[in-house]
């Protein structure tokens, strides 16, 4: 028995059971599940990137060959935030497949599947069950060496936050970056960079350490509050591993959860309607920044429904 689910965002399960030819299957009964929506078959390439796990570059491997197997041109993205994926798919009007296990021990790893306009829903996962089902017997062919990867998804993922610049007054600012495993941890740095603040890069590990933006652990609380003295910062910045969720500190290294960021983020953006998991803050509805909230079960597809 599997123990690869659908859960709150993506298909997520042990790496012992992250076997090529299962992720092959997957990754089949994605694309057929597009096709049978009327999606944009395989005229345009499938997009896979992946996070620093130990275990993602072989998954992402073998996502890319069962792509190719069926019939389908790839572009391998290399190791990028998720977010920088899903825009360059939207971009290229392509199906992606990021190989992420999110916040989750390295022991674990998953699949988040795209469609050229953005992250699957819960209609798409049961879609994608019953051609995973169809495909029992479907042979897997062998992992080939794969194209050299491309740059373009990154670069133009970094260029869209260098280009808002003028918005922002980080000039001198010290932001401590905690790089962690984050995919996002150089990328970070030169962005911060570009607009002007000094990045002051810490606690960088080349092993994975499964941080969770919603629910830290007391380590990270302890290590943001020393560094926020030790080197006297304005801020502290990070993000869980494959750099979907932001983590915010003041220049006392308290963090903001990321549902409290997420209010922040949504009122500077101007929004008059907010949906969000029934786990998210109440400070949602009791900041009276929004006309409408709307709230949610658990989930990303929840919440994009």
């Amino acid at each position: 028995m599997s123990s690869l689910k659908f859960g709150t965002s993506g298909l997520r399960g042990l790496v012992t059971d992250m076997r090529p030819e299962l992720c092959a299957r997957y990754v089949g009964a994605f694309l057929s599940h597009l096709e049978a929506a009327g999606g944009p078959g395989s005229q345009v390439p499938v997009l896979v990137g992946r996070d620093l796990r130990a275990s993602s570059p072989d998954i992402a491997a073998a996502c890319l060959s069962a792509a190719r197997a069926a019939g389908y041109e790839t572009l391998d993205c290399g190791a990028l935030p998720t977010p920088a994926l899903a825009l360059e798919a939207m971009r290229l009007g392509a199906p992606a497949i990021m190989v992420t296990g999110s916040h989750i021990p390295a022991d674990r790893n998953g699949l988040k599947f795209y469609k050229p306009d953005g992250e699957i829903d819960k209609v798409d996962e049961a879609g994608i069950l019953r051609h995973f089902e169809q495909r029992k017997e479907v042979s897997v062919a062998k992992a080939e060496a794969s194209p050299a990867i491309s740059s373009e998804a990154l670069d133009n993922y970094r260029r869209r936050y260098e280009a808002v610049g003028e918005g922002f007054a980080l000039a001198g600012m010290k932001v401590g970056i905690y790089q962690h495993s984050s995919v996002a941890r150089d990328l970070i740095a030169h962005v911060l960079e570009s607009l002007g603040a000094i990045p002051v890069p810490l606690g960088r590990s080349e092993t994975f350490i499964p941080v969770d933006t919603e629910a830290l652990r007391a380590e990270d609380v302890e290590l943001a509050k020393g560094w926020a003295a030790e080197f006297d910062l304005d801020a502290i910045v990070s993000t869980d591993g494959d750099a979907d969720r932001p983590l915010v500190a003041d220049e006392q290294g308290r963090f903001l959860r990321g549902d409290v960021v997420g209010v922040l983020t949504a009122f500077m953006a101007g929004a008059d309607t907010v949906v969000t998991p029934v786990t998210s803050s109440s400070a949602v509805e009791l900041s009276g920044m929004f006309a409408r909230v709307v709230r949610t079960r658990v989930g990303s597809p929840y919440v994009i429904e």
